[in-house]
């Protein structure tokens, strides 16, 4: 259900226009390919940098978007009950390694009123994910943005990843979840949090 509303939602996330030097990418990952021993005018080396400089213009798009934006069209419900949005997807780059982490967010939050649809939550996690990043920060971050854009009562995010930069290098342990948590306002409370906890760990065996 979030990928049908993130398809329908896509004119929301277009890539901005930015100052982004796909020349000078192309031409350090030339460098790279150099400094390793390989031989960048070989066949299957020649576009390398191309594809490369293409791919970081999509997986860092998000460096030109606040998220905040997304949040800016909602509408007044009258609704004050918690509303979770569990196991969205996301994928984000290790801003120690370059390395992608990938895993799913958890979001819930207590209105004063005014929600939003639930595409453009999950479309808050995507914005703050297309960028070099930390998970802790990341998790932060998409609980501030909702709280800055809707000014609800409370907010409650979980994030789960798996690291690459920790399963196909150095303790080389795949399968090895990371799971970093933000709350704020309501979800302070442990009854709210208990609340929260169990509705994400819901139906899962």
């Amino acid at each position: 259900m979030i990928e049908e509303e993130l398809k329908r939602d896509d004119d929301l996330f277009e890539l901005p226009p930015t100052t982004f030097d796909e020349e000078r990418i192309r031409n350090a990952v030339t460098e790279i390919l150099l400094a390793i021993g390989e031989d960048p005018s070989r066949e299957g080396l020649r576009e390398t940098p191309r594809r490369i400089a293409e791919m970081y213009r999509e997986v860092f798009c998000g460096l030109q978007a606040d998220p905040r934006d997304v949040l800016a069209v909602g509408f007044e419900e009258g609704h004050q009950e918690m509303i979770v949005l569990r196991d969205i997807p996301f994928y984000s780059m290790c801003e120690h390694h370059l390395l992608p982490f990938h895993g799913v967010a958890h979001i819930g939050y207590i209105p004063k009123g005014r929600v939003v649809g639930i595409s453009k939550l999950a479309r808050v996690v995507e914005t703050l994910a297309r960028r070099p990043q930390l998970q802790e920060r990341l998790t932060s971050q998409i609980a501030d943005s909702i709280v800055e854009g809707l000014q609800p009562q409370g907010v409650a995010v979980v994030v789960q990843a798996e690291h690459l930069c920790m399963t196909m290098r150095g303790i080389k342990k795949p399968g090895t979840l990371v799971v970093t948590s933000a709350n704020r306002g309501l979800f302070r409370r442990p009854a709210t949090r208990a609340e929260f906890f169990s509705i994400i760990r819901e139906n899962r065996g």
